[in-house]
């Protein structure tokens, strides 16, 4: 009797995520498929497109990041989906989908904005925002039954006044970063309903049109900074050698993924550590260090799922003929849990070291923004230790329905003393 193949896993579904990061089929994936055809079936309302290779082996997933040449952020952006051709010359002023050279002249730019007393200032802030919301949280907590919405209370607020600190968004303006957050990374979910086009098909969250209030806001606070300058990151591009397109979309980006990064990261973190109380006895008892233990809750837990890349040349992966125009996406919370690398992987191991993880990428693309992330998550946990007694999980956490973001909703935790 012949015994049929098993059919290759799907991890394109976003509802798929919703459950958790579905860590079984990327494990058969990379033991027997580390290159593999994916359908890119009409999902939520989006419609179908032509396809793509997922690529789940660590090895793999940093060979396709390094290649630049063979695999282009620039051809076809870095979503799975395709954009409308006619947003594309729209979407590559964005640095993120751009090739070198041009995307190192845009990064040398921005990078310069990230001096070090700004760095120093800006650690000295998110400690104490930490430290405030933490406080109130555990004393809302004590007042009520113990428990804590940790998202609600305490990591969608630290993410986003301290991006609003960094770009020197005014406090009152904070709300219309989340909102335009929102549209761009919840597009998936059920709870941040697509827009519908003339044709009733949804509106790309990143086409010219969803995005004109965000740019007209970034030209008035950029002119406002040339004649107000301060100690923020716009007033630095509001005087860099960069065009109108190129200022709107540095403001999109350091929106979007400035937010998201660790909005998504630090719930992950401290569920991680509420589901593993010997884990979070050693860090409170100073047998891991913080930072250390950072890098092993960012493989843990990655923030991003996934990046797109398009084959500019015919290449060969792992056996696989991937043609010039083929849509090549890399896993990286497969990656970041290969057995290749990573021994014991789907242990959390605070002292992990070396930690190779791919949460922040790799080559030209890596994330410009890597240091003040992980800059806010260690404030966050020293402040967390501090303030905060142990912690377990009080529900399953509710998780943000995407393929793209490893996002939470909500995270209640009960605190036990």
């Amino acid at each position: 009797m012949t015994v049929p193949p098993r059919p290759v896993p799907d991890v394109f579904d976003p509802r798929l995520y919703a459950r958790g990061i579905p860590h079984d089929a990327y494990r058969e994936l990379r033991d027997r498929h580390p290159v593999a055809w994916q359908d890119e079936h009409e999902v939520l309302g989006w419609p179908a497109g032509p396809g793509f290779w997922a690529v789940t082996r660590h090895s793999d997933v940093v060979r396709v990041l390094k290649d630049a040449r063979g695999f282009s952020s620039c051809l076809g952006a870095t979503q799975i989906r395709n954009p409308d051709p006619a947003d594309l010359p729209f979407i590559r002023r964005m640095m993120l989908n751009q090739d070198p050279p041009a995307h190192g002249r845009l990064r040398r730019l921005v990078s310069r904005a990230f001096t070090p007393a700004r760095v120093e200032r800006f650690e000295a802030a998110a400690t104490t925002r930490a430290r405030d919301l933490l406080t109130a949280a555990y004393s809302a907590a004590r007042d009520g039954d113990g428990t804590v919405d940790a998202v609600r209370t305490v990591t969608d607020e630290y993410a986003l006044l301290n991006l609003t600190d960094l770009l020197g968004v005014p406090a009152g303006d904070r709300e219309l970063l989340l909102t335009w957050t929102e549209r761009v990374i919840a597009y998936q979910d059920p709870d941040e309903p697509p827009v519908p086009g003339p044709d009733g098909t949804p509106v790309n969250p990143r086409s010219p049109a969803m995005l004109k209030e965000m740019f007209g806001y970034a030209q008035d606070l950029a002119a406002y900074k040339r004649d107000h300058p301060g100690d923020d990151v716009l007033t630095s591009l509001a005087h860099a050698d960069l065009s109108e397109g190129e200022l709107e979309m540095f403001f999109f980006l350091l929106t979007v993924a400035g937010n998201d990064t660790v909005r998504s990261a630090a719930p992950g973190g401290l569920l991680a550590l509420a589901a593993h109380p010997e884990e979070q006895r050693g860090l409170r008892s100073g047998r891991f260090g913080v930072a250390t233990a950072v890098e092993e809750l960012l493989r843990f837990h990655p923030p991003v799922l996934h990046f797109r890349r398009t084959a500019a040349e015919d290449r060969v992966l792992r056996g696989r003929r991937v043609r010039r125009g083929d849509k090549v996406v890399v896993f990286h919370a497969s990656a970041n849990h290969d057995e290749r690398v990573f021994t014991d992987p789907h242990r959390l191991d605070l002292a992990r070291s070396p930690n190779p993880h791919v949460s922040f990428g790799d080559g030209p693309h890596v994330c410009l923004g890597a240091h003040f992330a992980r800059l806010q998550l260690r404030v966050l946990h020293e402040q967390a230790l501090r303030v905060l007694p142990p912690y377990e999980p009080a529900a399953p956490p509710r998780r943000l329905v995407s393929h793209f973001i490893n996002g939470l909703k909500s995270l209640p935790l009960r605190l036990l003393r």
